[in-house]
């Protein structure tokens, strides 16, 4: 910054602006400095910016899970909110174990930035809160009591409970529940699909799996291995869960919706595929980013109470269930 400074024959504070974006700075030096910075092969080192002023203008996340569409349309409007505020945005991902995510938090957390968001995270309680005591922390797809941590959420129990009434208003009674296992917010649509299930006066009949397509196609082989009555429907943990489990249905010559109804969960840009066409239940993934974004700078700006953010669930209907035998 001091050579810049030199050859654009200005001082080391007017680079400083200009490469921050300030609107302070006259056109005449803005370009001054800018062909300077060419010239010289000069980028801004936003780790040095941090640690020279005291301050950051960068923003971390975490992704859980890059594979999963859900987590590319969080980060999609949490990008668009931290740009629109001027920050910078860096991106690790922990692959959903909690090993990687603790060491990809540590990595995120040597970068000093202003605030660090974590996506559907699997790593304990306490490596959050130990994060939470270096840097303002934002969960998304995850619940915390922490006074120093805040959280955006849908209502994972309502949405379960949403597939569940459908099924019912369809003539299905005989619905199985596909679970997320240790993943994010599977306990709670385990717990909504439980509920509704038992309200409707349904024996619940859970599946043990996991938010991945290899995962639903396995726990549907088991179910057709074991020999008993299919159910009808299922309620699948998320939209990737449901697509393999349409495969594995397929493969075993039944149709959907014809012989057995399948919902997803998400909403991801996978099942509004044409060819898929998955009745899910959808969260605003892009809003999620964007109020993640926004506690975080929130916080950095001075707020000190947490903030626990819950939206609604609905329901978006498409091909893949019918009434109970047949369309």
């Amino acid at each position: 910054m001091e050579d810049v400074a030199a050859r654009a024959g200005v001082s080391r504070a007017l680079v400083s602006l200009v490469m921050r974006g300030s609107p302070k700075v006259s056109e005449q030096r803005r370009s001054a400095v800018l062909a300077a910075a060419e010239e010289l092969g000069y980028s801004p080192h936003l780790m040095a910016r941090s640690l020279a002023s005291a301050t950051s203008t960068v923003l971390a996340a975490m992704v859980s899970d890059l594979n999963n569409a859900f987590f590319a349309e969080v980060v999609d409007g949490f990008d668009a909110a931290v740009t629109e505020q001027g920050f910078d945005l860096i991106i690790n991902t922990g692959g959903r174990s909690p090993t990687r995510e603790r060491r990809a938090v540590d990595n995120l957390l040597s970068f000093r930035p202003a605030g660090v968001a974590l996506l559907g995270p699997v790593v304990p309680a306490s490596t959050i809160a130990k994060a939470a005591e270096q840097s303002p922390l934002v969960l998304v797809s995850r619940a915390s009591r922490l006074s120093t941590v805040d959280t955006i959420n849908d209502d994972g129990e309502v949405g379960s409970g949403l597939a569940v009434d459908h099924l019912v208003e369809l003539g299905h009674t005989h619905i199985a529940h596909l679970d997320g296992g240790g993943g994010s917010q599977a306990s709670l649509r385990r717990k909504g699909y439980v509920a509704a299930m038992l309200r409707h006066g349904l024996d619940p009949l859970v599946v043990s799996s996991e938010y991945t397509d290899t995962a639903g196609a396995r726990a549907v082989r088991g179910l057709i291995e074991a020999g008993g009555p299919l159910p009808t429907a299922i309620v699948a943990a998320n939209d990737y869960n449901a697509v393999g489990a349409i495969s594995a249905l397929e493969d075993a010559g039944l149709r959907v919706p014809q012989d057995i109804s399948v919902i997803g969960y998400d909403n991801t840009s996978l099942a509004a595929l044409r060819h898929i066409s998955l009745t899910t239940v959808d969260q605003p993934r892009h809003e999620m980013g964007r109020l993640a974004a926004q506690a975080l700078i929130d916080r950095v700006r001075g707020r000190t109470d947490a903030v626990h953010q819950l939206l609604h669930p609905s329901l978006v209907v498409r091909a893949t269930t019918a009434h109970r035998g047949g369309i």
